[in-house]
């Protein structure tokens, strides 16, 4: 929405431009009419020159009056750098056409298409100049110039002149609409950094509350383990005994939320990493999650290649699992592949398919940014945000998107290098 509204100002601020522009090339016509007409005393037809600027300056005074209240379109751009062309047009038909110096003037005409307006729009103009340019050399109005003043230009000059207008056209929009989609694809990438810097910052502040609430809540859950394990060893009336196997069950719960905390904060675990197989890994997941009988495992491996086993990676697989059945989805199914590049690179895919409500198509739009989720609890939104960091990490990516027939897709794109046993020695 942001980038939309900053498009419709820079368009906006782009036919101010012209009208500025226009407001100049009105000034110097005028100037220019008068010095041949009355100082160089070479006879022009003021009527249609001096109706042709009224009608600029009608049109300024139009595009100033309702610029500043709507909206500004590529059509609008490009329909008034038309008008300017075929006012400039009329200007040199009753002045002389082709053999009339300023006939260059196109080319600025050109210019300004090839810096404002959109591709099509810049080779759109280039054709209609071209064609003025030809028309010119053949209907115009010849003007009565006095003997110091005539020339005779022959067809081979005209059809040069002609030419050298047209190369040097299309010369300057292939190059300036090249280099303006490089300055974008520049501003682009710099805005998906200051984008990631941004995350980067917000995990680190996740990272200093993680820490802190570690600190102040690790010990006393710790004591109140203790102290219930000795309870129950000494709780002899069975009612008793339940209510504190309850409260180990809310200190054990209390322990796991402290540990997902950890999780986003990045302190994942202080464990050396162990080495396994990538079936094993994925199947172990599988079967460590607290409802394993909700996955459908889909080995889709050739082959069973060696990798050191991830736990951010496994944490992101588990919340997968988590915000699917949170999603309403009766079951999930996980396919496992294994695809190579035309370089030979090969990428871990994996892919959960479930059954859900699936994604609001908004919460697809702002994928991967914290805080967007389409559950109604505070703090929600962290699990695919905290995914795509992880994977990014790797060098991996995600992808959301929701299926056809229902509930969504989840696809996670590993690269092997990441995880296999030589890169990570």
């Amino acid at each position: 929405m942001t980038a939309f509204v900053g498009r419709e100002d820079a368009a906006r601020r782009n036919l101010l431009l012209l009208v500025l522009l226009r407001w100049l090339a009105v000034g110097g016509q005028l100037a220019t009419i008068l010095l041949v007409e009355f100082v160089l005393d070479i006879r022009l037809p003021l009527f249609p020159m001096l109706a042709t600027l009224g009608g600029l300056v009608a049109l300024n005074l139009l595009q100033l009056a309702s610029v500043r209240f709507r909206s500004v379109s590529n059509g609008e751009l490009l329909g008034a750098l038309l008008i300017d062309v075929a006012a400039l047009t009329v200007q040199l038909a009753l002045s002389g056409g082709a053999t009339n110096p300023f006939i260059t003037l196109f080319l600025l005409q050109v210019v300004l298409g090839a810096v404002l307006l959109e591709a099509w729009s810049s080779w759109l103009l280039v054709a209609v100049t071209s064609a003025a340019f030809a028309l010119l050399t053949v209907v115009h109005h010849p003007l009565p110039l006095q003997p110091g003043f005539v020339s005779h230009l022959s067809v081979a000059y005209k059809a040069g002149s002609w030419f050298s207008f047209v190369l040097a056209a299309v010369l300057v929009v292939a190059f300036v609409t090249r280099i303006a989609r490089n300055l974008r694809e520049r501003d682009a990438h710099l805005a998906t950094m200051r984008q990631r810097a941004t995350e980067q910052e917000h995990i680190v502040r996740i990272g200093l509350l993680a820490s802190g609430a570690a600190h102040e809540l690790g010990t006393p859950l710790a004591t109140l383990s203790v102290a219930l394990g000795d309870w129950r060893r000494e709780a002899h009336d069975p009612a008793l005994a339940a209510e504190v196997a309850e409260m180990e069950a809310e200190v054990a719960r209390c322990k796991e939320i402290l540990a997902g905390i950890l999780f986003a904060a990045g302190e994942v675990t202080g464990e050396a990493p162990a080495r396994t197989t990538l079936r094993r890994f994925v199947g172990g997941i599988v079967e460590r999650w607290g409802r394993p009988e909700l996955v459908t495992l889909v080995d889709g491996l050739a082959t069973d290649p060696p990798i050191v086993a991830d736990r951010a990676l496994a944490q992101t697989l588990i919340n997968l699992l988590d915000n699917a059945i949170e999603a309403g989805a009766s079951g999930v199914t996980l396919l496992l592949e294994l695809v190579r590049d035309a370089a030979g690179e090969a990428d871990i895919l994996i892919t959960a398919r479930d059954d859900g409500r699936g994604f609001p198509p908004a919460f697809l739009e702002t994928i991967g940014r914290p805080y967007q989720s389409s559950k109604e609890r505070r703090g929600a939104g962290l699990g695919l945000f905290l995914a795509a960091n992880v994977l990014r990490t790797l060098g991996g990516a995600l992808e959301a998107r929701n299926d056809p027939h229902g509930g969504a897709l989840v696809t996670l794109r590993i690269p092997l290098a990441a995880l296999a046993l030589e890169e990570r020695r």
